[in-house]
């Protein structure tokens, strides 16, 4: 089978999106917007506005860009854009987790509404004209804060001591939007749902903590998953006891990615930007030399499997694609690698979600973190029968949302079996 076919939905190519037109807020003569990027542009479309509206989060985004024109200094931009997306990340996992209002008629599990305010913050910082000086790179230093922030990539909080398991996991935002702007990923819904919680597990209780990634080639080059990962993998009281990074993958299944590779396919982001060639380690942070071409789990892959955690089936994954010792063609092998091989596919494919396991994996190896860590991918999220057709379906349905629900609550078992099995291990 080829790692396309073995990849399913993740490397399906995104369609152009057109500009959209909207209005930003209002400002006296100042430095000109900046341009909008892909997935700002989308934000007007009916579906992202319908889901906006009917999860109550359309409010803290106008209400976040009213305050910004009112904003009179550089710190002051600094503050409220800090404080905003902490408070959106707050508000997301809480809405998730039952807390507080609801806010709409749309479930309290649903990813979506964090990904289109997100957006909304974002593209009012574009299109802001502040009344005092403002170059590029401070205007983008202000919507990283907001990516930063709003992702949970700030606010991981593990306790010290032995007496509590400590877990990291990470999700992704949705993706794929240009053929389906509805799409959810479950692997942000339990994100959402379990930042921040206890579960109980054969070695004891073990805490939480969530953050989301986007879908952005150019963000992982940059670093942003080895500067949310690596405070976590350290050495110290706080380390982490397992870690997972989490993705939507093949249609009814969970799979445990075995191995990763060092090599991006090319596959469209969420930006439409394609890139293809060997990961890039970003500078200034612990890494393995020479890079190695593949990196492998050490999660309890066999107890995982073989455990009873919910309705899906949940698979070791061995196979990758490779480029042979000498040989010039690729191959699939259903085993893992061969000695001496050159990374085409791991696992998890060509995509970001193999990117991110490779990356945390060879983190994990530089710091000699010997802790249990690597990938899990979720069932692929599906609309109901009936509602297929982006086009004239509805943005949500009850078998969709059921069956986000029964990913998310597998993922939490299946992270209790993890944490159980390592601890006794």
């Amino acid at each position: 089978m080829s790692r396309r076919a073995r990849l399913g939905t993740l490397g399906a190519v995104l369609l152009a999106c057109t500009p959209l037109a909207l209005s930003g807020p209002a400002a006296a003569a100042g430095p000109s917007p900046a341009p909008l990027t892909v997935e700002e542009q989308r934000l007007t479309g009916p579906v992202p506005q319908e889901i906006l509206r009917r999860s109550g989060f359309d409010g803290p985004a106008a209400g976040f860009t009213r305050d910004l024109g009112r904003t009179r200094s550089r710190a002051e931009a600094e503050r409220l854009v800090t404080a905003e997306g902490r408070n959106l990340w707050r508000r997301a996992v809480d809405r998730a987790q039952g807390r507080g209002p609801g806010g709409g008629d749309l479930s309290r599990d649903d990813d979506r509404p964090l990904y289109w305010a997100r957006l909304a913050m974002t593209r009012a910082l574009r299109e802001w004209r502040p009344a005092f000086a403002l170059d590029e790179r401070r205007r983008a230093d202000l919507v990283t804060a907001v990516e930063r922030t709003s992702r949970g990539q700030d606010s991981v909080e593990l306790p010290p001591g032995g007496g509590v398991k400590r877990v990291v996991i990470t999700g992704f935002d949705p993706f794929q939007l240009d053929s389906d702007v509805r799409r959810s990923n479950p692997s942000g819904a339990a994100a959402l749902a379990l930042d921040g919680t206890t579960v109980e597990t054969p070695a004891g209780p073990a805490r939480i903590e969530a953050v989301v990634f986007p879908v952005r080639w150019a963000d992982f080059a940059d670093g942003t998953v080895e500067r949310t990962l690596l405070p976590h993998l350290r050495p110290g009281p706080g380390r982490v006891d397992l870690f997972t990074t989490i993705s939507q993958g093949r249609i009814g299944r969970f799979d445990v990615e075995r191995t990763n590779g060092a090599w991006r396919g090319g596959s469209p982001d969420n930006l439409n930007v394609s890139r293809t060639g060997t990961v890039p380690v970003p500078p200034g942070v612990p890494t393995v030399t020479p890079q190695p071409q593949w990196t492998t789990t050490t999660l309890p892959y066999a107890a995982i499997t073989a455990a009873r955690t919910g309705p899906f089936p949940v698979y070791d994954n061995t196979a990758v694609t490779e480029i042979p010792a000498g040989g010039t063609e690729e191959v699939d092998r259903a085993d893992g690698p061969t000695p001496g091989s050159t990374a085409r596919a791991g696992g998890g494919g060509d995509y970001l979600s193999n990117e991110i396991a490779y990356r945390a994996t060879l983190l994990r190896d530089a710091v000699r973190a010997r802790v249990p860590g690597g990938h899990l991918h979720t069932p692929v999220l599906q609309f109901g029968q009936g509602n297929t057709d982006p086009a004239r379906g509805r943005v949500t349905d009850p078998e969709f949302v059921n069956n986000r629900l029964a990913i998310t609550a597998q993922i939490r078992s299946l992270l209790a079996v993890a944490v159980g099995s390592a601890g006794r291990s």
